[in-house]
């Protein structure tokens, strides 16, 4: 028998042994939120069903990434003038370019967005183990950009992982974020639930591993899991119902619709173990807070929900405290996943963030 597999088949007892206690207290949870939180008017349209044809983009080491461009329609325009500026959208670690459905349907049609599935993630193709690094997906959103926007301004919006993606390619092309008129490409940011470091990893292992492992797993057995992934996966789907609750309670802070939830939790679990493992060290690694000054040059705009446990609000306290000039919104109560929890929030700031951003492009 492998270690491996050994190691598995602890996981599967400690999960059982977790299951009971954690079962019965998260469906009392999750029927409460059933019944507290009603159907809103913009949940009609049903969650990540919003498309437009795919592009695909190769990166330095021949990886496909799946990219969506909405385009701007010519019948409508956004009320803050969005002068040809295109918005990237890079999400964060186990999710999909899916997780953005508010502020796509937000700005679908009015203002040029893209979209794109990190490396390893949703319908991107697959990652050697070398470059599942946060500095390739740095380099990763510079082929995007390169390849779906050679021209004209550019904000960039990224969620917890991808906005360490926007700090290394902050780090690696300093040049790029500047003003219009002084020959800049990246005129404006957004951070969202994210750090440029000192981040304890284990706490991303939460929702995505059976109950109580993740502590351990972070001192040593990543890697031996990471062999036998298989079987962790396994244990994922059979421990269904516990992982939805560690799912509400880590992704979000306050109550919020149970399709939310759902919603976030089938990302999640789409995510193979083995590519959480294999980004995990990139974490423990992660310090750009030098380097992340470059974005006081642009509009930068920081957003964190006071209850995130996942990168907790003081990273964003951090951030603000280093990038000159930026803004800091502090969502009351709002969890890890801000941007669906509180997305009527966080869509008027980056309606602020554009306006600003394309009146300095517009006197360019």
């Amino acid at each position: 028998m492998s270690i491996a597999t050994r190691i598995g088949q602890i996981a599967a007892g400690t999960l059982g042994a977790a299951a009971v206690a954690a079962a019965a207290r998260g469906a009392v949870v999750v029927k409460k939120r059933r019944r507290a939180i009603e159907e809103r008017p913009e949940d009609r349209t049903p969650l990540g069903t919003l498309r437009s044809c795919p592009v695909t983009v190769v990166t330095a080491d021949g990886v496909p990434l799946h990219v969506e461009v909405d385009e701007v329609d010519p019948a409508h325009t956004h009320p803050g003038g969005a002068n040809g500026v295109t918005l990237v959208f890079v999400h964060g670690y186990c999710l999909n370019l899916d997780c953005w459905h508010f502020q796509r349907a937000a700005y679908r049609g009015l203002v040029r967005s893209v979209f794109y599935d990190q490396r390893s993630h949703g319908r991107s193709g697959r990652s050697s183990l070398g470059n599942a690094t946060i500095d390739q997906l740095g380099d990763d959103l510079l082929r995007v950009l390169d390849a779906v926007v050679p021209e004209g301004p550019v904000i960039l919006i990224g969620h917890s992982m991808g906005g360490m993606t926007i700090a290394a390619l902050a780090e690696d092309h300093p040049e790029l974020f500047a003003p219009y008129d002084e020959g800049g490409r990246i005129i404006g940011a957004a951070l969202i639930s994210t750090t440029a470091g000192g981040l304890d990893p284990s706490r991303l292992l939460i929702p995505v591993l059976p109950a109580k492992l993740s502590g351990g797993i972070a001192n040593g057995t990543m890697r031996t899991l990471a062999r036998g992934h298989g079987i962790v996966d396994r244990f994922r789907v059979m421990g269904a119902s516990v992982a939805t609750v560690f799912t509400d309670v880590f992704a979000f802070g306050d109550e919020v619709p149970a399709a939310y939830v759902e919603f976030v939790d089938g990302l999640l679990s789409q995510t193979p173990f083995e590519v959480v493992a294999e980004f995990f060290p990139s974490f423990r690694a992660l310090d750009k807070f030098a380097s992340i000054t470059t974005l006081g040059r642009v509009p930068t705009t920081i957003i964190c929900g006071t209850a995130d446990r996942l990168t907790s609000i003081g990273h964003s306290r951090k951030l603000h405290s280093y990038i000159p000039g930026s803004r800091l919104v502090e969502c009351e109560n709002a969890g890890h996943m801000v941007i669906l929890e509180r997305h009527g929030q966080v869509n008027a700031e980056l309606d602020q963030l554009l306006a600003s951003a394309t009146r300095d492009a517009a006197s360019a």
